[in-house]
C-alpha cells in the first residue's frame, strides 16, 4: 500500500537527533521571533486603539503588521535555511540510508555541511537549483494531478479539489528529495543530476501520488494535533489583555504549530518520500518520452540542460570539441 516504512523513518529521525535538535532550535528561534513581533505589533495597536476607543480591532491589525514584518525577514533567511539546515539534514539522512556511520553531536552537523559544500560549492548554487526544481514540479503537478475537470458532479468536484490541495501540499518536499538524489549520486554537476531526477520522478509520478496521499494525512494530522495542544496554554497566556486574547492566542498557536511542523514533522514527510524515490527509481534510466513531456509542461525544464552545459564549461569538464577536417577536405584521386 505504501512504499515507505514509518518505523524506519522514525528510526532515522532518532539517529539524526543532533540535526533534529539543530532544526528545532533554528525554527523555535524563528517561532519566538514571530510571536514577539506579532505581540509587539498587537501591543502597539492596542495602545493606539485605546485612544480611538477600539483597542480590539487595532490590536488585531497591529499583530498582522508584526507578523508581516517577520515574514519578510524569514523570506530573506530562506537561502541560509536551505543551505545550512535542510540540505545538511538531507545529507546525513542519505548517508544513513546507505549504511554509513555518522559522527554524533555537533560533529554530525559539521560533517553534513561539509558534504553540502562539496556538492553545491555555495548557497547561491543550491538555492538556484532548488528554485528551478520547484518551478518545474509545480507545472508538472498542475498538468498531471488535476482530475476535477473529468468529474461532472459539482459536489464531488469540490471534494476532489480538496484532496488535490492536500496531496500537493505533501508533494512540496519533492524538491528536497531531488536534492537528496544529487547528494546520493555524488554528482559533479547539480543541474544535470537534477534534470535526471525530475525525469525519474515524472515517469513514476503515480507511485508518488499514492504515497503523498497517505503522507498528507499523517503530516497534517500531527500538525493539527500540535495546534490543539498549544492553543489552550496560549489562550491562558494572553488572557492578561482580554481585548486581544482571542486573535493573539490563535495567531501564536498557528505560529508555534508551524515551527514544530518545520523542525520535526516535515523531516518525517521528507524522509518518507526519499525512501519512496530511492525505492521506485532503483535501476531505472530516464525515459526520453517523459523528458519530452516535461519540456512540454514547463519551458523552464530546458534551462537545466543549458545550465548543466554552462557548469561543465566553468569547471573545465565539458567534452572536447571534435577535431575539424583539414581545410579543403581530402585530396582528390590522382592529385598529390
Amino acid at each position: 500500500m505504501m512504499d515507505f516504512k514509518i518505523g524506519e523513518v522514525l528510526s532515522l529521525m532518532m539517529r539524526t537527533l543532533p540535526f533534529l535538535v539543530f532544526r528545532f532550535l533554528i525554527y523555535f528561534g524563528i517561532t519566538l521571533a514571530y510571536i514577539l513581533m506579532t505581540g509587539v505589533g498587537a501591543g502597539i495597536g492596542y495602545g493606539i486603539g485605546m485612544i480611538g476607543g477600539e483597542p480590539g480591532a487595532f490590536s488585531f491589525f497591529g499583530g498582522l503588521v508584526g507578523f508581516g514584518i517577520m515574514s519578510a525577514i524569514a523570506y530573506l533567511l530562506r537561502e541560509y535555511l536551505l543551505y545550512m539546515v535542510k540540505a545538511g539534514h538531507i545529507a546525513v539522512l542519505v548517508e544513513l540510508m546507505e549504511g554509513k556511520e555518522l559522527p554524533g553531536g555537533r560533529g554530525q552537523i559539521d560533517h553534513a555541511q561539509q558534504v553540502v559544500r562539496e556538492r553545491f560549492a555555495e548557497s547561491s548554487v543550491l538555492f538556484g537549483v532548488d528554485q528551478l526544481i520547484k518551478v518545474v514540479l509545480r507545472a508538472f503537478n498542475r498538468a498531471f494531478f488535476t482530475v476535477t475537470a473529468f468529474i461532472p458532479i459539482p459536489g464531488l468536484r469540490n471534494v476532489v479539489k480538496f484532496i488535490n490541495t492536500v496531496v500537493n501540499l505533501s508533494l512540496t518536499y519533492l524538491d528536497e528529495v531531488i536534492l537528496a538524489h544529487n547528494i546520493r549520486t555524488k554528482s559533479d554537476n547539480p543541474w544535470r543530476s537534477s534534470q535526471t531526477a525530475l525525469i525519474l520522478y515524472a515517469q513514476n509520478y503515480k507511485a508518488f501520488l499514492k504515497n503523498a496521499f497517505w503522507l498528507a494525512f499523517i503530516i497534517w494530522a500531527l500538525t493539527f494535533l500540535v495546534f490543539l495542544v498549544i492553543l489552550g496554554p496560549m489562550i491562558a497566556l494572553v488572557a492578561v489583555i482580554p481585548a486581544m486574547a482571542g486573535p493573539l492566542a490563535l495567531i501564536t498557536a498557528v505560529i508555534f504549530a508551524w515551527g514544530v511542523k518545520q523542525s520535526v514533522i516535515e523531516p518525517i514527510g521528507m524522509t518518507a518520500l526519499m525512501q519512496v524515490f530511492f525505492k521506485v527509481t532503483e535501476g531505472q534510466e530516464p525515459n526520453p518520452d517523459w523528458e519530452a513531456k516535461l519540456n512540454g509542461v514547463s519551458k523552464k525544464f530546458g534551462e537545466f540542460k543549458t545550465k548543466a552545459m554552462d557548469w561543465d564549461r566553468e569547471k573545465g569538464t565539458a567534452a572536447p570539441e571534435p577535431d575539424e577536417p583539414p581545410q579543403g577536405g581530402a585530396p582528390e584521386a590522382g592529385k598529390s
